[in-house]
């Protein structure tokens, strides 16, 4: 089923919305029925599944097999104001119109059914976009309820209130359900999530999640065909003990995403007169004048000394980082600098002969699951290979006769593989594999399934034994006996323990503090000071709860087998409001007053949970002192967006660190673990960049924050810097991957060969190239540059004549600026005949928001 989402979100985007967008772009017309075909026809298009990119630039799964797939919705496209939310019709004859666009479609990969369904909007107005927002946090809030125990007919009741307490005129256009269960079914009927249905989510269940509101009036229609609109948001997902899993998360909801905008905003607005030019506006300030500016261009002005003086601090910072290295890496060798030295393993199966499981003397093939051992009859005798010795196994038929092939590991096999088999002695001789010839076909197949699986079952074994090689077992917690402990009470805790979620407490003990939950007493969370690394606390001002997070130096075990750095004790900042219509007290008050009371109690409970969190994790500090715990707060006006997983958040520097601790996963980067960092995708036109960090244990792997927005280029380098963190920037994203296995094969000749300074090298090539281009642009303009010289000289006129000879330069200033004026509308109507339009070329690189 992840594999089909996944699908259904390469063919949405980026397919069809670079399809839609082109086509709107050029101002095509298309019909929505052959707009569906394209998307249709695609599906047998196999280059394209071995070669699209995910909206996260992942691929698809390598062993996808588009043979596999098949349609079980759509493509459905609908526009122009018909709208049919309940996917009953196929795409219509209609041309497509540029206002609200729905796009839906579902696929079926072996067996397993997926939808996916988004709305687009081409140059909304305010209504548009208000009620757009409000659809994503009906459609998060619904996703949020969606859990292990939970009701269906709550889930949609609590989303329909929701849309009744905010804004109820959208009350009557919310749909009827919210989706339905998906599967090997392509809707399962017993599974619509409505406000009848009674039937438990169960975790494991998978339904696909529809939220739309249909045939909104809009109150300022473009055309006849933009009166009314409809909007729906569909994801398949996986319901959970907590949080359901959205297969689908990773086509982009928000706003900026699905926004275009093709128009100018001032293009209704009458032309207003032509202002007087002041003498001292010359030909190149004039440029710079442009007659239409879009919604998405932003201010990124920078501050000319601050960037010197940045400049001049990353040089020292370098050339420090560079002569740190090359103390630090004097003499090192390739498995001091992280490059892991794999060992030669022995595996034991039987330490006696009578350990044999009995079925041996048949002179069969046996599988002894419970010593992971696969028993082979070679040469009259019994010879029992581990599960790890063995490749895999395959059944073949010829004729009447079936074929069981086993094959082993042996050198010379899996080149270019991640984990590389070593060998005691690879020079010596080895078995490949070995065939077994039966007539008994059914026996053969059902011995190969059970080596698959026991292969499997060890390769997970494995895995878990070498996830768990960081964690360190604890001391036990020192229980105060002589007096009460301090207390925090109705908290919660992320990660979730097991069970239903309940709140429990937070305890203060002589050398750490435990959670305990009520449900059990065996439920319990204890964190030693002595493992704590650092202690946040986060306000609940501008969120939805208040926060106290511990991340830890060594990762600890929450639950069944969950393995965490970082604990983090909660509580939410609001409460459930009732509207008490008819009360004895609003028959003799009228107007807001009930209303104000209510948001004064609010932030009367807002400043009280602050205080009251502030406090405690103060004590846990006092408790801690002797380990060096001291509390930290998030700075939120030095914040930025940002993506660090896969959804985009709110990331805050602290004093010593760089976290995101609202929303799980977290993030908490400390500052002094990092070596360098690097700006990617830095260039002109684009309005997101990315950050990587590089730490100085070389073999963690670089952390990345994606698409932040370019207006917050200047703060992120101003931080970076007064971090004395040294950084680089570029246009491209690199291959890390391939950076650090340079770097960790040797890192002494990595810092021989100048470090970090590949980084710069380009930043600063690149630098060059643009002022070159820049340079010659201004060149090749010899009228601007002419009339630009005039305008010089003007001014300086200006600033030493007399007042008279001033008022005449302004007379001949002004003439100029008509002979410049009448220029400018001749060069207009060149543009014009030869079919070139300059607005038009700087309105079309900017058409979308990201």
């Amino acid at each position: 089923m992840r594999t089909s989402s996944k699908a259904c979100v390469a063919l949405l985007t980026p397919y069809f919305l670079d399809e839609m967008s082109n086509i709107l772009d050029q101002d095509k017309k298309i019909k929505h029925s052959a707009l569906a075909d394209k998307v249709f026809n695609k599906l047998e298009d196999d280059k394209f599944w071995k070669t699209v990119e995910l909206p996260n630039r992942q691929k698809l799964p390598a062993d996808l097999d588009p043979e596999q797939l098949d349609w079980i919705l759509g493509p459905i496209v609908q526009s122009g104001g018909k709208f049919d939310l309940k996917w009953q019709a196929d795409s219509d004859n209609d041309v497509l119109h540029p206002g609200i666009i729905i796009a839906a479609m579902g696929l079926r990969y072996k067996s397993y059914c997926s939808q996916i369904a988004r709305t687009f909007m081409v140059d909304p107005n305010k209504s548009q976009e208000s009620n757009y927002k409000f659809l994503l946090a009906v459609h998060n809030l619904i996703l949020k309820e969606i859990r292990d125990g939970a009701t269906i007919k709550d889930v949609y009741n609590k989303a329909y209130s929701f849309v009744r307490s905010k804004k109820p005129d959208l009350e009557k256009h919310f749909l009827k359900n919210v989706g339905f269960g998906i599967g090997l079914e392509n809707k399962d009927p017993t599974l619509i999530l409505n406000s009848k249905n009674t039937r438990t989510l169960k975790d494991g269940m998978t339904l696909v999640v529809t939220t739309g509101f249909s045939d909104i009036q809009n109150p300022n229609p473009q055309d006849k065909n933009s009166k009314v609109y409809s909007l729906i948001l569909t994801d398949t997902i996986r319901v959970t003990s907590s949080e359901p899993v959205v297969f689908t998360g990773e086509a982009p909801v928000d706003v900026d995403a699905t926004s275009f905008f093709f128009k100018d905003e001032e293009e209704a607005q009458p032309t207003p007169k032509k202002e007087k030019r002041d003498s001292r506006v010359g030909a190149v300030a004039t440029k710079n004048i442009t007659s239409t500016r879009l919604r998405s261009e932003r201010n990124t002005t920078v501050d000319e000394d601050a960037d010197k003086r940045r400049r001049e601090h990353q040089k020292q910072l370098a050339q420090k980082k560079q002569k740190e290295g090359l103390a630090k890496y004097a003499e090192s060798t390739a498995d001091e600098n992280g490059v892991e030295v794999k060992k030669f393993k022995r595996f034991e199966s039987y330490k006696r002969d009578n350990q044999f499981p009995p079925k041996v003397k048949d002179m069969g093939i046996v599988i002894d699951q419970k010593n992971a051992t696969i028993v082979l009859p070679v040469m009259g005798r019994p010879v029992p290979f581990h599960i790890n010795t063995i490749k895999n196994a395959s059944k073949s038929d010829e004729g009447e006769w079936s074929f069981l092939r086993i094959n082993f590991l042996s050198p010379g096999q899996g080149v270019g593989r991640k984990d590389e088999q070593p060998f005691e002695d690879a020079s010596a001789h080895f078995v490949r594999s070995l065939t077994f010839k039966s007539t008994d076909g059914d026996r053969y197949t059902d011995i190969a399934n059970q080596i698959a699986n026991l292969k499997r079952d060890a390769v997970k074994k494995e895995q878990e034994k070498k996830d768990m090689e960081d964690v360190v077992e604890q001391d036990k917690l020192v229980e105060i006996r002589n007096r009460r402990p301090a207390v925090l009470d109705n908290v919660f805790i992320r990660p979730a323990m097991e069970g239903k979620r309940v709140p429990g407490k937070v305890e203060i003990h002589q050398n750490g503090i435990r959670y305990q939950s009520p449900l059990s007493t065996t439920q319990r969370v204890d964190i030693l000071f002595s493992n704590v690394r650092h202690l946040f606390f986060q306000p609940c001002q501008h969120e939805l709860i208040v926060i106290i997070h511990i991340h830890l130096k060594d990762p600890i075990i929450i639950g069944n087998k969950k393995k965490t750095k970082d604990v983090q004790f909660y509580r939410e900042a609001t409460d459930i409001q009732f509207d008490e219509t008819g009360n004895r007290k609003r028959k003799y008050r009228y107007g807001d007053e009930d209303e104000f009371e209510a948001e004064q109690e609010e932030r009367r409970r807002r400043a009280e949970l602050d205080r009251l969190f502030k406090s405690f994790a103060e004590k846990i500090a006092e408790a801690g002192r002797n380990e060096g715990i001291e509390v930290d707060m998030p700075l939120r006006d030095l914040g930025f967006n940002g993506v660090p997983f896969r959804s985009n958040v709110y990331i805050q520097p602290t004093t010593e660190c760089l976290i995101q601790i609202t929303e799980p996963p977290f993030m908490v980067i400390t500052l002094e673990d990092i070596e360098v960092a690097h700006l990617e995708r830095v260039q002109f036109g684009l309005k997101n960049f990315d950050l990587v960090f590089v730490f100085k244990d070389f073999t963690r792997a670089p952390y990345h924050i994606n698409t932040i927005p370019v207006e917050s280029l200047e703060d992120v380098k101003e931080f970076l810097d007064s971090s004395d963190i040294a950084f680089s920037e570029g246009p491209l994203n690199l291959n890390w991957g391939v950076i650090m296995k340079t770097v960790t094969a040797n890192t002494h000749q990595f810092f021989l060969d100048g470090g970090w300074g590949f980084l710069q090298n380009d930043s600063d090539d690149d630098d060059a190239e643009e002022e070159e281009e820049e340079s010659a642009f201004e060149i090749s303009e010899s009228e601007l540059e002419d009339a630009s010289e005039s305008s010089e000289e003007d001014s300086e006129y200006d600033s030493n004549a007399s007042e008279e000879a001033s008022d005449e330069a302004e007379d001949s200033e002004e003439e100029e600026g008509e002979d410049w004026d009448e220029l400018e509308r001749k060069a207009k109507k060149r543009d014009r005949e030869s079919g070139f339009d300059d607005d038009e070329e700087r309105a079309a690189p900017k058409k979308r928001r990201k």
